[in-house]
């Protein structure tokens, strides 16, 4: 009787321990990471009556959770990958919308600068276009210096973003290095804590949320470890992550993981989660977009500083800078970033900007071997650039700049990050203040003779000497030169003989120079200048000869015998507008990229790939996150289709754990009727 009793009492126990599970399970259905548990129950030990056992009940053999590592591990995958994907995009997408837009993005800016230049070259002496000419420069820088802060404000957000996360990624591994001691303590007595097992896979993918990780059970203990391999939680122990300014470049920030008592740069091996993110995105698309609307800005400076410098303004002078100098001192001492631990007392590159048209978007890491030797490497691939010394005079062009060493000596070891184009949208600035400066008519200018009879013809003059808009010395010699040297006129010769000749002649008569060209034909002469002072004496050069300009000049039809023309300074106020024209030609001239395999294309082009190649990543990364949102879904789906709370089954649960729990109470009763009925019958 009593052993019929203890199996109703060992079913009244199997089912209200039943009913507490079952209860537990509702309770924390939506707790992040609960896995439901179920009991499970043993026979209780058999009795032995003669030839045969009978049962005595049954016992609680454990409270399990149900858990299939697997599905867990691809939860924890699925949720780094999808982190990535979606930090990634929230920064692209912030990029995309600025740089395509009409309102923000250069486009517009741009093309309502040309707009105004063509205006300007139709009428050249109007001053409301050329003050509405300066209007536009000024909004169009503006525009690109807006850019620039935005991306330089984006890089400050993510420097501060990644400073956060780091120190919630300690705090994590903190966490389940705690639950991997406390796990271990409670397992060594009372077996597996479900609780605090769920806890810690649940701060795991935390973990995941933020960078990519890798889980190793060993002996109860979760190890966790970055991409890298290297160990963020050993057991109980923890490599914490730390953030600091970046040796190479201090715009930015670096990740470092204390190990073994010395910190590694982990910056680069750092994958998955938000961190992964924008460590990707500021690699493949912020530094390169900054670099390349610095490109177009630099170009843009320079072409059209320089085409200005070609020609003559309003004042009857030579054009000056509408934008600011792209080599001040202070623009080529910032393109270089000397890495911290150069030798003490060590100078800065100046980066001199020899030929925008070649520049690239890329930075370059400069090592010197020796005191005067370098190499250069470009970035982000580390393509060698070649070998170089100070002492090359004049120093080599990589890739359309050139670097001079700037202060104190510099050392074997020594390293420089170098920016060409980096800065290029935050410096544009328009310098000029006044329209009327703006040179719109050719230097030369060309006129019949008044006593020509012949049918010959000539077109205007075009200048090829090239004013050094980089070299002061160069131009002012140059424009000083054209001034004092001119007029020259052009004779011709006897016409009844072919090919007839011509002379030209200085404003004393003296013949400078001569040659021959075929009448009835359309002849391209080209003509050298020997160049005087202001008072008449020759301009010499190192081995005292002459220096000269030049200029090319179309004859066609037939000049009659001594028939002349003059080619003379362009003077004030000129409604010549040959170089205004030459200054629209650089809305579709290729001069972006020119040492490329493609030759080279214009500014618009160049701002169009760069708006198509990052909304083509932006479209990559949307269909990445939708990608990877719809891997997570699954995922946490066929986690939960097997460890998560179902409601109706746990409810299903309550009503069969009842029913045990009446039918053990009738076991109960129908002993102790039992029992009653026995002793009545005494």
């Amino acid at each position: 009787m009593a052993s019929l009793i203890s199996i109703g009492m060992s079913g009244l126990a199997a089912a209200q321990s039943g009913l507490h599970t079952t209860g537990n399970n509702i309770s924390n259905a939506d707790v992040a990471g609960y896995s439901r548990q179920q009991n499970v129950q043993t026979t209780a030990g058999s009795i032995r009556y003669g030839q045969v056992f009978i049962g005595s009940g049954t016992t609680l053999a454990d409270v399990r959770r149900v858990y299939n590592a697997f599905l867990d591990n691809q939860l924890q995958t699925s949720t780094s990958l999808n982190s990535d994907a979606a930090s990634y995009l929230s920064q692209i997408s912030s990029v995309d919308n600025l740089l395509s837009d009409a309102n923000t993005g250069v486009t517009g800016a741009l093309k309502n600068f040309f707009t105004a230049l063509q205006g300007l070259s139709a009428k050249p002496n109007d001053d409301a276009s050329r003050q509405l000419l300066l209007t536009n420069a000024e909004a169009l820088a503006n525009r690109f210096n807006t850019i620039s802060s935005q991306f330089k404000e984006q890089n400050s957000n993510i420097n501060g973003n990644l400073k956060s996360m780091t120190e919630q990624v300690n705090n994590l591994a903190n966490t389940v290095a705690a639950l991997n001691e406390q796990i271990a303590k409670v397992a060594a007595v009372n077996g597996q804590p479900n609780d605090l097992m769920d806890q810690r896979d649940e701060t795991i993918r935390q973990l995941n949320e933020l960078v990519g990780v890798q889980t190793t059970n060993r002996n109860g203990n979760i190890d966790v470890t970055l991409a890298n391999g290297q160990s963020l939680v050993l057991g109980t122990s923890v490599n914490a992550l730390s953030v600091v300014t970046s040796t190479t470049d201090p715009s930015q920030v670096s990740i470092k993981l204390a190990y073994n008592n010395t910190t590694v740069d982990v910056t680069n091996s750092l994958t998955g989660g938000e961190i992964g993110g924008l460590l990707r995105y500021r690699k493949e698309t912020l530094i390169p977009a900054q670099n390349e609307i610095g490109r177009l800005a630099l170009v843009m400076a320079d072409k059209m500083n320089t085409q200005l410098a070609q020609g003559i303004d309003k004042n009857g002078e030579f054009g000056s800078a509408l934008f600011n100098d792209i080599n001040s001192a202070a623009d080529m001492a910032g393109r270089s970033l000397a890495m911290t631990g150069n030798s003490t007392g060590s100078g800065n590159l100046d980066v001199v900007i020899k030929d925008t048209g070649l520049l690239s978007t890329s930075d370059y890491q400069v090592t010197f071997t020796s005191a005067t030797s370098y190499t250069v490497r470009k970035l982000p691939d580390n393509t060698s650039m070649g070998s170089f010394d100070l002492n090359d005079d004049p120093q080599p062009v990589i890739d359309g700049f050139s670097l001079n060493l700037n202060g104190g000596a510099v050392s074997a070891g020594d390293s420089f990050k170098i920016t060409p184009t980096r800065n290029g949208a935050a410096n544009l600035d328009v310098v000029m203040t006044d329209s009327k400066k703006l040179a719109m008519a050719a230097p030369l200018t060309a006129t019949a003779g008044g006593s020509n009879t012949g049918t010959g013809v000539i077109a205007q003059p075009v200048l090829t000497s090239v004013l050094d808009i980089a070299d002061p010395a160069q131009r002012l010699e140059l424009q000083n030169g054209i001034k004092y040297s001119t007029p020259v006129r052009l004779v011709f010769g006897d016409s009844t003989v072919s090919p007839q000749t011509y002379q030209v002649v200085d404003s004393k008569g003296t013949a400078i120079g001569n040659g021959t060209f075929l009448p009835g034909q359309s002849n391209k002469l080209q003509i050298n200048v020997p160049m005087v002072d202001s008072s008449g004496a020759p301009v010499l050069d190192g081995n005292n000869v002459q220096k000269t300009f030049s200029f090319t000049i179309d004859v066609s039809g037939a000049p009659k015998t001594n028939d002349s023309f003059t080619v003379s300074l362009t003077g004030s106020a000129s409604s010549d507008n040959r170089n205004g024209l030459s200054l629209l030609e650089l809305q579709n001239k290729q001069t972006v990229d020119v040492g490329s395999a493609t030759k080279g294309v214009s500014l618009t082009d160049a701002y169009g790939k760069l708006v198509e190649s990052v909304g083509a990543k932006t479209k990559q990364a949307q269909m990445d996150s939708s990608a990877t949102e719809a891997i997570l879904t699954q995922a946490k789906a066929s986690r939960d289709s097997l460890s998560g709370v179902q409601l109706d089954e746990e409810a299903s649960n309550l009503v069969k754990y009842q029913q045990y729990y009446t039918a053990s109470s009738q076991i109960i009763k129908a002993a102790q009727q039992m029992f009653d009925t026995l002793i009545g019958s005494l």
